[in-house]
This record gives C-alpha cells, structure tokens and sequence, in this order.
C-alpha cells in the first residue's frame, strides 16, 4: 500500500512488527524532489513508538489481521489457555495487564491472529 494512503487509525509493518497509525505528516515536493511523508506508529505488542520517513509514492507492508472469539479455559499467572469458537483449537496467549480481571476462566473473549502472534483486546 502506497504511504500517501495511509490513514491514522490504519495497521502497518515497521521493522517487521505490526504497528498502530498514530499521525502522517505530508511534506510538499521541492524543485528537485518528491513528497515525503513522515508516519508516527505505536507497536501494538510492544507499545513502542516508530517512525517511518519515506517518499509519499514508496510502499509499505500492511500486516493481515484476523479478528476472532475464543473461551477462556484457564489462567495461570500472565497466560491464559484459550479455546477458539469456530475450530475449537486450544493455544496459549499473555494476557495484558489491564484485562486480567476480564480473562476468567469461562469469560468469551475477541483477540487477533496477526501472522503466528496472538493479541488479547477487549
């Protein structure tokens, strides 16, 4: 996907992880040059600020992100074993911080499957 059409809010790939469009700021061409385009993005497994300063016209790679429900079987500290709804497949996810008063065992939860990574949201 070409830079010029990234939207904040929108998911992109820096240093090969999945990050959060927090801003574009959009440059005009010079006499002897392109746009540029200045994106800020936000991790969203690690919470880390990147940036990426490329040509408008320069491509990026969008992550494939796949949102699906799973049941909680049970929690031991910061991991949850969880079962999927639609394949009935188990796996193992870290639970965040902040939502470990929602993932009980029993609870239906939402998390996002991007490439082999498992995210927990609420």
């Amino acid at each position: 996907m070409p830079i010029k059409d990234l939207k904040p809010g929108s998911y992109v790939m820096v240093d090969n992880e999945p990050c959060k469009v927090l801003s574009i700021t959009k440059s005009k061409p010079g006499k002897h040059g392109s746009a540029k385009a200045k994106v800020e993005t936000m991790g969203l497994f690690d919470n880390k600020k990147r940036m990426i300063m490329k040509p408008a016209s320069a491509t990026v790679v969008v992550p494939l992100i796949e949102k699906k429900k799973a049941q909680v079987l049970s929690t031991s500290g910061d991991i949850a074993q969880l079962m999927d709804m639609e394949d009935y497949s188990t796996f193992e996810a870290k639970v965040p911080g902040e939502m470990k008063s929602s993932v009980q065992p029993g609870n239906e939860i939402s998390y996002w499957k991007i490439g082999d990574r498992i995210l927990l949201r609420e």
